[in-house]
């Protein structure tokens, strides 16, 4: 008999939500590993038609009182090879657009009032509509997460090899607070922060490749930033990882601990950042805001044992860029 136990990691990677090791994780395993073939067969047929569009990567990203960290954002993912970002304001009233003012005087950022509650799918899609055919590729990110190529210093020589994939999913190396109570806001994120989860979260965020067809209305979209299906044909076709693996129910395929990309997310920042803004301000997608939850911050704190600095190689550019 085939006893339950919950598995809370692997090799590779932290279960944000543990797995279930008994006979129906078993046939979920098997079944969907036969699916995986399916999708990649299918993949392998897969033609779409490569249009030119005036930029190669942008990003998209909705916001709400992000005024002071918004700067460094933008600064180090222009650094790493993004070429524009649609940036969705969800009623912030700080000094966003004095912040911003520059990148949009200088065609950087498309700035897009978006006053609804709960509103980040809604975002995502409205941008999807609008601009996808503007760019070859669009990523869904947060403010608080920064792209880190690894085995490449540009998104897009990394995104190059997944041209017949409908998207591409970049798995989250979640940082805490580092021992920080309070820090200066004005000092660099990425460099405060270097303390992180040993292994990789399973859980992720996608680029998705415009030249696949997308049905944004369709039930295995509602968080399409983490899982976001591509159609081609009428067959809707999951994400692959960054080792071009399927990802499909969490039984993600790694084929090596040298993992080629990584999207840093600095989930807490300080303590009283978290405690002062990020726990108030609650969620854009889940009504329910636990965040405040001090069991929840130690969930996410008390993994952190590791000093990651694959971001450093970027920080002279960031600081200069910065002035």
């Amino acid at each position: 008999m085939i006893k339950n136990r919950k598995v809370t990691e692997n090799k590779y990677f932290i279960f944000d939500n543990p797995k279930q090791n008994g006979l129906i994780y078993l046939i979920k395993f098997f079944i969907t590993k036969i699916e995986c073939f399916f999708y990649k067969f299918i993949l392998l047929l897969a033609n779409p038609v490569d249009k030119q569009k005036k930029y190669d990567v942008v990003l998209c990203a909705i916001f709400k009182n992000e005024a002071p960290y918004l700067r460094e954002w933008i600064e180090y993912h222009l650094i790493v090879g993004v070429d524009h970002f649609y940036l969705y304001n969800n009623d912030s009233d700080d000094n966003y657009k004095e912040v911003l003012k520059p990148y949009i005087d200088e065609e950087k950022v498309t700035l897009i009032d978006f006053p609804y509650k709960h509103a980040q799918m809604k975002a995502y899609c409205d941008c999807i509509e609008k601009f996808r055919k503007s760019a070859k590729w669009i990523g869904f990110l947060d403010i608080d997460e920064f792209v880190v190529p690894i085995k490449y210093n540009s998104i897009y020589d990394f995104l190059e090899n997944f041209n017949n994939r409908p998207s591409v999913k970049l798995y989250w190396k979640v940082f805490g607070t580092s021992g920080l109570i309070n820090r200066d806001v004005h000092d660099l994120v990425t460099e405060d922060f270097k303390i992180a989860w040993p292994k990789y979260d399973e859980v992720g965020k996608c680029f998705y490749n415009t030249r696949f067809n997308v049905n944004v209305k369709s039930p295995k979209m509602k968080t399409l930033h983490h899982i976001f299906w591509g159609n081609w044909n009428g067959i809707d076709i999951p994400p692959v990882n960054c080792f071009d693996s399927i990802s499909l129910r969490g039984f993600d395929h790694v084929k090596s601990s040298e993992f080629p990309i990584q999207i840093n997310h600095y989930f807490t920042k300080s303590y009283n950042e978290y405690f002062g803004v990020k726990a108030k301000k609650g969620d854009v997608f889940y009504k329910k805001n636990h965040y405040i939850s001090k069991s929840f911050f130690y969930r996410h704190e008390m993994l952190c044992t590791k000093e990651d600095n694959n971001i450093f190689k970027y920080i002279i550019k960031l600081k200069l860029a910065m002035h």
